[in-house]
């Protein structure tokens, strides 16, 4: 399956936090869409790795993905290794994306930067042809995607660049983020598991603030922002915002 968008995600719900709004805006434009995860998040203080895989799957429903899979990486420990880059190669090779979603190159968890780094220099070695690979016995052939954009995570920069979306594709993204029940606000939580920092309903709300505040200089309702190495450009003004 050829995916127009491929979203690489060190934990599964790094995807729903960071762009979910800007997949569910592309679905609706009849783009389709996957994500990989990078860990199965077996290090989190709520949850199992079990509990997180059944989330994964419902908020995948609910964002219309046409794909989702699970590299199991080592949460906390995986490394930007040669091992590591033939993996996310396989998967990029696999899916043919034209433009790729990833981890920030710098952020709070150790496994963003990480995650970031790992996607960026596994795209450009999936496009060397004298890289070999081969995924469920057949040989892959090079690909690498038109661009890679890191979205934004915990820390706040000024974006290169702004994916702006309404009211159907914010309720989309608080939607898939209710999936994740062991991670984030629940009220109706009784497993008595301690609070962290991403299961306060404060910052469940802060989410929803950044979104506000991101789409507004924009013209939208809400936005999610990303960064971008590479020059971006365009071929006519008008499709600027």
């Amino acid at each position: 399956m050829k995916l127009d968008i491929l979203v690489f995600a060190a934990h599964p719900d790094d995807a729903e936090l960071c762009c979910s709004g800007t997949i569910a805006q592309h679905v609706k434009m009849g783009k389709k869409v996957g994500v990989v995860d990078l860990t199965r998040g077996e290090l989190g203080t709520r949850g199992t790795p079990e509990t997180r895989a059944t989330e994964a799957k419902d908020s995948s429903e609910i964002l219309g993905l046409s794909a989702r899979e699970n590299l199991g990486f080592a949460d906390g420990f995986f490394v930007n290794d040669k091992a590591h880059q033939l993996e996310v190669i396989k998967m990029i090779r696999k899916y043919r994306p034209e433009i790729i979603l990833a981890n920030s190159l710098a952020d709070r968890h150790p496994d963003h930067g990480r995650g970031g780094q790992l996607v960026r220099d596994a795209i450009f070695y999936s496009g060397l042809r004298k890289v070999n690979t081969s995924f469920e016995g057949e040989i892959q052939h090079e690909w690498r995607p038109k661009t890679l954009f890191h979205y934004m995570q915990d820390r706040l920069f000024v974006p290169d660049l702004v994916v702006g979306f309404g009211q159907e594709e914010m309720d989309r993204k608080i939607a898939s983020l209710k999936a994740f029940k062991t991670q984030f606000f629940n009220p109706d939580d009784k497993s008595g598991e301690p609070q962290t920092y991403i299961s306060t309903p404060e910052f469940f709300e802060s989410v929803i603030g950044r979104a506000r505040e991101l789409g507004k200089p924009v013209g939208m309702p809400y936005g999610e922002g990303f960064e971008v190495e590479k020059m971006i450009g365009v071929n006519d003004l008008f499709t600027l915002l």
